[in-house]
């Protein structure tokens, strides 16, 4: 039991209906046309690959041939890589078109399908027949976010019921062909907290969590408190036949999220109305339990205990992905395989850990009911070609027991005190030590400024360590630079002391470009001579600004003015050194920004003054936190080279200021639009500055920056 835990991995790949429209995950990561991505994923070292042989996928329509050509070349290839994978069949699903969780037919239409896979590829050995039946049944006919969309408990009660037969008919199937196939049964598990008086429903959710595995184990019988339950909505005769031929898994499959665990409290007043809730008898509200509890429960550790306690048959950790910045999911990632390995060590039998999502996944921000973000995973394939993350490497080096990054081994923000966002609960668990802080922080040069006092919020926020020096403590154009990041010994530097003023620079050329260059390129040489990465910023100055379309990173840098001279030096300064990233960015705005920009227009609006900027300049408005969020991700990834990253929209600058003046609740009528020669410029600007990026995908809109730089100028506490 002291060997480390089997690899896994496994692609997001449900396949949803919301009304008549299916999302199907595979074609939104573009995996669907990328069979290459699989000897990426193999080269992750992984045994065994959670894979999609779904239902709907193969045969979309009753009646019709399955359709076996996608799934013929992929499972060829991990064939050939060495790679075992772990049949799914339905994911999140309700089957094609023509069935549904409630349809009488489902369970029998699986089954079907199931032997015509078994048939086609005998060789595979582990099945997922349905992945989360429980919680699929909650989504589709308790919540009612996924068709058929119902919201009462028999319909909850009835789809579970489906899957669960289908599940063991697909067994059946499967192993009429492979006598020794091996159903991994996965579902979500958590445990659910309450204060006294909703110790009842917290009972019943605690009870609720393991139906779906304890009716495949056969344990659902007249004796069982969940039998009543069930026998109440006229299904009794139904639970009877399934404890009479039961379908134990050889693997139970945990999945665990950050919001797996919950907390329920009576005491609805003291949260936001959108976590107000209930049961038709008691209000509650209804938060994750992290948010609440202290000290923290046990997580995904206790998540394996419980089922291993439970059951006494092996053990898989089936999804491990934390949607988030890149810092967090590093340290999801890395506790979940040493809570694995400490649960090997007490003797639970815990056969694999899971990197789950290697490709992202859309949409889960809205619970895939429409629209949505993309969050990388272990590879992020926002632009359509997969790039490895962090994440990459950790999940390489964690069964070897390689050396982790500085920030995975800092506490997560499920572990910081800074988790809490109600009156703390006791947790009844005992306080688990601190992890120690990393001997090695990061370095922030230029933390008096805008963009450097950003990145220390960001640090702060993040757990990300972090020594901040400004200009005047440690100047990037001094001697002594070396010595002094000798010294620190961070694990990477931001250089955010820059000459920012466009226009002085046509005047004192030699000054700004002291700094902006000679400076900038001097910190990435010493870096690299340490192996450390560095991180430079540059903007779309450095372009002349005469296309008609947004500017990538592969285009020519022609720079206009002096400003823009000095960047493209620092630009060419960079290239080719080890560790060195260089982010261009452009027309920053920032709420704590008291200069700028933005600053002025809102400070000239609030004052009832009208606003004069250019109609006939375009650009890309960036808001920091999301730039600065960015960029540590790049960072902590060890991208090198140039990378744009902006709000993606390009709009002039009236048009920003416009928007920025609806989005604070002024009067953009204000705003006036005039030729960019009336503003007495004296440093030419390019006409077309807008950025996009070839390597990214940019990190969010126009709008949802101008939203959050509202709200935080509003704020109070500001």
């Amino acid at each position: 039991m002291a060997v480390a835990p089997e690899l896994w991995g496994g692609i997001e790949c449900t396949v949803n209906r919301v009304g008549d429209r299916f999302g199907d995950q595979v074609v939104l990561s573009g995996h669907q046309d990328r069979v290459g991505d699989l000897a990426l994923l193999a080269g992750l070292g992984i045994r065994a690959l959670r894979y999609p042989l779904l239902w709907e996928r193969i045969s979309p329509r009753r009646g019709a041939e399955p359709d076996w050509r996608w799934s013929d070349r992929r499972l060829a290839e991990l064939r050939a890589l060495g790679v075992r994978p772990i049949a799914g069949l339905v994911h999140h699903g309700s089957g094609p078109a023509h069935t549904n969780l409630l349809d009488d037919g489902f369970a029998a239409g699986l089954a079907r399908h199931a032997g015509a896979v078994a048939r086609r590829y005998p060789w595979i050995e582990e099945w997922t027949p349905i992945n989360e039946p429980l919680t699929t049944a909650r989504f589709t006919a308790l919540y009612g976010h996924w068709y058929p969309h119902r919201r009462d408990e028999r319909s909850f009660w009835s789809a579970l019921l489906n899957q669960v037969d289908a599940v063991r008919g697909a067994m059946r199937a499967i192993r009429r062909v492979v006598p020794g196939a091996r159903l991994v049964q996965t579902d979500d598990l958590g445990h659910t907290f309450s204060t006294a008086p909703l110790a009842g429903q917290a009972a019943f959710d605690n009870m609720r969590r393991w139906a779906g595995w304890d009716l495949l184990f056969g344990r659902v019988t007249p004796a069982d408190p969940l039998f009543a339950v069930l026998a109440r909505h006229g299904l009794g005769d139904r639970v009877r036949a399934i404890a009479d031929d039961p379908c134990p898994p050889d693997i139970v499959g945990v999945n665990h999220y950050l919001t797996s665990d919950r907390f329920l409290d009576h005491r609805v007043d003291r949260y936001p109305s959108s976590l107000h809730g209930g049961n038709g008898r008691v209000a509650y509200a209804d938060t994750e339990a992290a948010r609440v509890l202290d000290p923290p429960a046990g997580g995904i550790g206790a998540a394996i205990r419980a089922a291993w306690a439970r059951y006494g048959t092996p053990v898989a950790i089936t999804e491990v992905h934390n949607g988030s910045t890149r810092d967090e999911q590093l340290r999801w990632a890395a506790g979940a395989w040493d809570a694995a390995v400490a649960a090997r060590g007490d003797g639970v039998d815990v056969r694999a850990v899971t990197a789950w999502s290697l490709l992202g996944s859309h949409g889960w921000d809205t619970l895939l009911t429409g629209g949505g973000h993309y969050e990388p995973g272990v590879f992020d394939v926002g632009t359509g070609t997969p790039r490895p993350t962090a994440l990459a490497r950790l999940w390489r080096g964690l069964p070897r027991g390689e050396d982790r990054h500085p920030v995975a081994i800092e506490d997560g923000w499920w572990r910081r005190p800074d988790r809490l966002l109600y009156p703390p609960h006791p947790s009844g668990e005992a306080a688990s030590p601190r992890l120690p802080r990393p001997s090695r922080p990061l370095l922030i040069l230029g933390a008096g400024g805008m963009l450097g006092a950003a990145f220390v919020r960001a640090c702060r926020a993040r757990g990300i360590a972090h020594v901040a020096a400004t200009r005047r403590e440690l100047d990037v154009t001094s001697a002594d630079l070396p010595a002094l990041i000798a010294a620190i010994a961070p694990w990477g530097v931001v250089n955010a002391a820059a000459h920012t003023a466009i226009d002085a620079a046509e005047e004192n050329e030699d000054a700004c470009r002291h700094v902006n260059a000679g400076g900038a390129v001097a910190l990435a040489r010493a870096c690299a001579g340490r192996g450390i990465p560095s991180l430079n910023f540059s903007s779309e100055l450095v372009f002349a600004g005469d296309l008609d379309r947004a500017l990538v990173e592969s285009d020519a840098a022609r720079p206009l003015g002096a400003h823009g001279r000095i960047k493209s030096e620092m630009e060419r300064g960079c290239h080719g050194v080890p560790g060195a990233l260089v982010v261009r960015t452009a027309a920053l705005y920032a709420p704590e920004a008291d200069r700028g920009f933005a600053a002025a227009v809102v400070a000239a609006l609030a004052a009832g003054r009208p606003v004069r900027t250019t109609g006939d300049h375009v650009v890309t408005p960036t808001f920091v936190p999301a730039l600065v969020d960015r960029a540590l991700d790049l960072l902590i990834d060890g991208a090198e080279g140039i990378w744009h990253v902006c709000d993606g929209e390009p709009v002039t600058r009236a048009g920003f200021a416009r928007r920025l003046a609806q989005a604070c609740g002024h009067d953009a009528e204000r705003i006036v639009a005039v030729p960019a020669h009336e503003l007495g410029w004296r440093a030419p600007r390019p006409a077309n500055g807008a950025l996009a990026s070839e390597k990214l995908a940019l990190p969010g809109s126009l709008d949802e920056g101008l939203e959050r730089f509202a709200r935080a100028r509003l704020s109070p506490l500001r």
